[in-house]
């Protein structure tokens, strides 16, 4: 039976379709990971400091800490472009006919097409935050006004000099976004969010709530979080990568050692004690375990989460500081970026322990690309 499971093993890492690109925190580069190897490096990628790598269609793009937004091809692992979207940006996002970039330093969201062609400047007077979509609504935090900002899309056919095959000018699309809904004292200082369905969740640094808004009724309301105490937060937790199952909710506290879970209606269901202030939750495919990792002197941990029993069941020490953590679709692999060590690990989830490493300089952010 173990040489059946080796040989499936070895056989689903030779065949794998499966790429990391992962962020070189102090490279400007972004590596590739492919096999279990270190395969590739894209470099020139300007301050890496808190890059974000997304993927739509089969093109990557990347938005950088001084504010560029790249576009690469994942499959030829090549640069093709780059446009400064302000001075310091923080998250973006895609969509089948633009990308949006939340800023810090410009006050301002920046609407581009898929091919870095400036199209929009929404001026906020704020930090932007937790930008997402949801049909033809953009929708994102204003850190320093407490606010929620909803944008809906407005599309525009012009017609341009030149005739198509029935001899009709051909129409060129013009997009922009209207402000359609600002919900006002949503919480202080939001910092982060995640879109699940019409749900619009959003967490808050200075209130013991998370804030929901519904995008089909635009109701909001507030969840409180059950906070014990509040320890000095070194690294924000990354509520992008809250996790989410067919019923539950899981929330990473700020400045508390917990995990809240909740169910889709937002009640409470319980709070999972964890090791340290938790900066990243991310659930497995299969939806059974979920990875933690955290900050301060509790970055090298990484915990593993039962979801069933809601309860710590696994904790790994890697010595070093645990950036990022992605779990494989393909393997039952969980990639572990050491920046302390400059390594991405592989973990074996079926034996719980360390299969493999590969040498990556200060890696950070890993980024899963699967193509279409």
């Amino acid at each position: 039976m173990k040489k059946v499971f080796l040989f499936l093993f070895l056989a689903l890492a030779l065949f794998a379709k499966e790429k990391y690109f992962v962020v070189e925190r102090e490279n400007s580069a972004l590596a590739v990971i492919e096999n279990h190897k270190f395969k590739n490096e894209i470099k020139n990628m300007h301050n890496c400091n808190h890059a974000v790598v997304k993927f739509i269609d089969n093109d990557g793009y990347m938005i950088t800490r001084d504010g560029y937004l790249i576009k690469f091809d994942p499959i030829k692992e090549k640069k093709l472009g780059e446009v400064r979207a302000s001075k310091s940006a923080i998250g973006f996002t895609l969509a089948k006919d633009f990308v949006a970039v939340a800023n810090y330093a410009n006050k301002t969201v920046e609407i581009f097409d898929r091919n870095l062609t400036h199209l929009q400047t929404i001026d906020t007077g704020s930090r932007n935050v937790g930008i997402k979509t949801y049909k033809d609504y953009l929708v994102f935090a204003a850190m320093d006004t407490d606010a929620i900002w909803v944008m809906k899309k407005k599309i525009k056919l012009v017609p341009l000099r030149c005739l198509g095959p029935d001899g009709k000018p051909m129409m060129e699309k013009n997009i922009w976004f209207e402000k359609f809904k600002v919900i006002q004292n949503a919480g202080e200082v939001p910092f982060d969010a995640l879109i699940n369905g019409n749900l619009y969740v959003v967490g808050f640094f200075n209130s013991p709530f998370v804030g929901v808004l519904n995008l089909d009724t635009f109701e909001y309301k507030q969840v409180p979080l059950r906070l014990d105490k509040k320890s000095i937060v070194l690294k924000v937790p990354h509520f992008g990568f809250w996790s989410v199952t067919k019923d539950k909710f899981f929330i990473p506290a700020v400045g508390d050692n917990k995990v809240f879970v909740f169910d889709k209606n937002f009640h409470f269901i319980k709070a999972i004690e964890v090791e340290g202030n938790p900066v990243f939750t991310s659930l497995s495919p299969d939806r059974k375990y979920l990875a933690v990792t955290f900050s301060g002197k509790k970055f090298p941990i990484v915990q593993i989460v039962d979801t069933k029993r809601l309860e710590v069941f696994k904790r790994f020490d890697f010595g070093g500081m645990v950036l990022h953590v992605r779990w494989s679709k393909e393997e039952p692999l969980l990639y572990v970026s050491n920046n302390g060590q400059s390594l991405v690990i592989g973990v074996d989830i079926q034996k719980w322990r360390q299969e493999f490493s590969i040498p990556v300089p200060k890696p950070s952010g890993i980024f899963l690309f699967e193509e279409r």
